[in-house]
Order: C-alpha cells, then sequence, then structure tokens
C-alpha cells in the first residue's frame, strides 16, 4: 500500500512539473518558424545524391511539413570540408536548420560530431538522449555507438544524424522536423 501511495505521488509531482514546463513551452510557440529553410548534408566519400536514402528521408519529412529543402549535398568524410560547409551554410538566409546525415559512428573516417561539435555555441544534449533511447528498440545495446548529437551554431540548429536511412527517418520523423522550428526561433530570439 505504502509503495503504491509512493508512486502516486510521484506521478503527481512529475505531472506537477510537466504542467510548469508545457505553460513555458507554450509561451515560446511565439517564436516558432513557420516554414523552414533545411540544409541536408549527407557525410559520405561513396554515395551520391542519385544514391543517398537517408538524405531522401530526411528532405521528404521536412517536405511533408511544409518546409523546404534549400541545399542539399554530398560532403566527404573530411574534418576540414565539413567544418567549411557548416561555417558557410550557418551564414545563408535562407537556411534556419541543417541537417547531417553520417560519420556519427565510431571509425576513424566517422568525423561528423568533432567537426560539428566543435563549432556549437550551444549543445542540445537532449537530442543525442532522445535519439538513442528511441533507437534502443531497434538496434539494442548497440545503441552505445550512435553519437547522434546537436547543437546551435551561429544561431542555427544543426542536427548530426547516422548514416542509415532508418537512423535518418526515426531522427528526422520522430524528433527534429516536429521540434526544429521552436529550436530554430528560440535560437534566433533577441536577448531579453
Amino acid at each position: 500500500m505504502s509503495d503504491e501511495h509512493d508512486h502516486d505521488s510521484h506521478e503527481h509531482e512529475t505531472h506537477g512539473h510537466h504542467d510548469s514546463e508545457s505553460h513555458e513551452h507554450d509561451d515560446h510557440h511565439a517564436h516558432d518558424v513557420g516554414a523552414l529553410g533545411v540544409a541536408v548534408f549527407t557525410v559520405s566519400t561513396s554515395r551520391s545524391l542519385d544514391e543517398d536514402p537517408a538524405g531522401d528521408v530526411i528532405a521528404s519529412a521536412f517536405e511533408s511539413a511544409g518546409h523546404e529543402i534549400t541545399v542539399r549535398e554530398v560532403v566527404p568524410d573530411d574534418f576540414d570540408t565539413l567544418q567549411s560547409k557548416v561555417d558557410a551554410i550557418v551564414e545563408r538566409d535562407d537556411v534556419e536548420v541543417v541537417v547531417t546525415t553520417g560519420g556519427t559512428g565510431v571509425t576513424p573516417d566517422d568525423v561528423t560530431v568533432e567537426a560539428v561539435g566543435d563549432r556549437f555555441e550551444k549543445t542540445l544534449p537532449g537530442f543525442g538522449e532522445l535519439f538513442r533511447r528511441y533507437s534502443e528498440d531497434e538496434i539494442g545495446t548497440r545503441v552505445v555507438g550512435t553519437r547522434a548529437t546537436a547543437g546551435i551554431v551561429h544561431g542555427v540548429p544543426v542536427f548530426c544524424l547516422p548514416g542509415s536511412e532508418n537512423a535518418a527517418r526515426l531522427g528526422s520523423e520522430e524528433i527534429i522536423v516536429p521540434e526544429a522550428p521552436h529550436l530554430a526561433g528560440l535560437a534566433t530570439r533577441p536577448a531579453e
């Protein structure tokens, strides 16, 4: 009986805390960006845009939600090249969100996390945590090798997804597309 009571009180406390957060969250919806301009970079030395299933599902997820893919490129697994691409793309007026796919694993040529993460002014650790939690059902404990990450670069949310089609679909459809308008709006909101 006391365990049940403790469980109920925990739920009530959690619910009360959630209400407080949801009110804050609702207040910030005024800053959401309506239609986003999105850059999609597929990080690979072996793929082309004609054979890019991961990039295809990311682009499709954004377009289905009414956003526009303003840039879509295949970028080699090269630290300096990837940093240069991200540096240039976040300066464009027609790009509010960047999504990379590929290069987040643990092989020596997987450099996306290091190259892009080095540019983060703010990190979004909840993205990687949530992505790994959602991925666990599909890949089990292999999720420990997934280094999906996100952060803000020059006022632009940048998300780094693994290169598999399933990972790109999960990350874009379940997390990025629903949250990107809100994050893009907050990242560019003037300081109060």
